[in-house]
């Protein structure tokens, strides 16, 4: 009998119906935060009503195309794991900042291609990187992961933050009503089912919002049917030096969290990142920074968001989360259904969000289960790190009086926590220090494994 080679569960292509249900889950997982850095770039730079529309689809269309480049993959651009991209919030506050006060949205475009062109050649030198990742590293990287998001859940279970309700009873009551009704699917229905348990509790949130009230679909009627991104539909861009430097800045760090997020779902799809892998992620955030500075939106990285879901609903298939990025697409492109998912209620997708958060995070400590913490620092290396990842997250003013570059580094928790693991990984299990005591094997090793 001829015998076939199994195929990794990575590599499975699901039925047609499964492929539509779950990538629509991931979508509705993402698509607050996809939206969210338009909405406030847009709105800082003072644009009309059309462009910010314009922003919003351009971004999910460039989201979409990215998602697919980073799944699907060619030659050696994309990880070919289920990666979901979306636009990186560590650029926010340059680009309002080159935006409002260093030549306008020219400027910003030109440093995003910039940018992009960068993160493709610095791509293979990150990937020789991978060794400073061990269990300590990435098991403390993907816990701060988990922990940071839990407060953009908490504050869209509160109503959204600015909305006028925020914090209202009906608001808690509504999101915690969303958590049951996922944890009761994962619980008590059919394996197909409980995978889309957060696909189900936002469909039952919604249906549970719409007569209380909860929900607005005046934007659907305003939106057209039918949009069309263009290159350089805000002018060809310019390139200022300070703008560029800025921007390499968050080059940086979003290269820094999407090699947290790379091998936290590597560590859930049992396919361990390894350093041509992760050089390919890497080189496709590149190729859609560029894109986003040719379809003038942003830089694009992997969206921790989704790293939850795969962990949570145990659906390791990368045409899964191509299949989402397919619908991206078709959102772009029709904005009416862009404006329909965008009336879903921010206490519906805080409900989902907790479970999905609270996964990456849990994640993070079954890494670290496999830590030898015995007669050694390593609980030092942990202990600290989530301590300086969680300073921005809990303090977000803490570093307003220091230069922008430090604060592009710093606000962000990911990169935070991520930069002083490695840093101390290295001090107390690489370099050369005091003897271990007597009967403790030596540390370098137990840390690497």
């Amino acid at each position: 009998m001829a015998t076939t080679t199994p195929v990794h569960p990575v590599d499975e292509v699901p039925p047609v119906r499964q492929l539509a249900a779950f990538g629509l889950q991931h979508v509705l997982a993402m698509y607050a935060g996809a939206v969210a850095v338009p909405l406030i770039v847009g709105g800082a730079m003072k644009l009309s009503p059309a462009d910010l529309a314009y922003l919003i689809t351009a971004d999910l269309l460039v989201c979409g195309i990215a998602t697919l480049i980073q799944c699907v993959g060619f030659w050696r651009f994309g990880v070919r794991l289920p990666i979901m991209q979306g636009c990186t919030f560590a650029a926010v506050s340059p680009m309002v900042l080159i935006g409002t006060t260093g030549g306008g949205l020219p400027a910003i475009y030109g440093s995003v291609i910039v940018a992009g062109l960068a993160i493709v050649l610095l791509a293979p030198v990150f990937g020789k990187l991978l060794r400073f990742f061990p269990p300590l590293v990435t098991g403390t990287v993907i816990l701060i992961i988990g922990v940071s998001l839990l407060p953009v859940a908490g504050g869209w279970v509160a109503g959204g933050v600015g909305s006028k309700d925020f914090g209202e009873p009906k608001n808690l009551a509504l999101a915690g009503f969303v958590l049951a009704v996922v944890i009761g699917v994962q619980r008590f229905a059919p394996a197909f089912l409980s995978r889309i348990a957060v696909l189900i509790g936002i469909a039952v949130g919604l249906a549970v919002a719409v007569p209380f009230g909860f929900t607005d679909f005046g934007g659907v009627g305003d939106a057209d049917w039918v949009g069309i991104s263009t290159p350089f539909h805000f002018g060809a861009p310019s390139f200022h030096a300070s703008a560029i430097i800025s921007m390499l800045v968050v080059a940086l760090v979003t290269m820094t969290e999407t090699t947290g997020d790379f091998i936290a779902v590597g560590e859930m799809t049992d396919r361990p990142i390894q350093p041509r892998a992760l050089a390919d992620g890497l080189r496709a955030d590149g190729l859609s920074t560029v894109l986003g500075g040719v379809f003038n939106t942003f830089p694009y990285t992997a969206f921790a968001q989704n790293v939850g879901l795969v962990g949570m609903t145990r659906v390791r298939s990368r045409w899964v989360v191509a299949a989402a990025g397919g619908i991206l697409v078709l959102l772009g492109l029709l904005p009416k259904l862009g404006a329909v998912v965008a009336a879903i209620p921010a206490p519906v997708l805080g409900g989902a969000g907790l479970v999905m958060f609270g996964t990456v995070a849990a994640s993070g400590l079954r890494t670290l289960s496999e830590v030898d913490f015995k007669g050694n620092n390593n609980l030092t290396v942990v202990a600290v790190s989530v301590a300086i990842g969680m300073l921005p997250v809990g303090v977000p003013t803490i570093y307003e009086k220091f230069p922008d570059w430090f604060q592009t580094v710093m606000n962000s928790g990911i990169s935070a926590g991520c930069l002083t693991a490695i840093a101390l990984n290295l001090l107390f299990n690489h370099l050369p220090g005091k003897a271990s005591p007597a009967g403790v094997a030596a540390e370098p090793k137990a840390a690497s494994a």
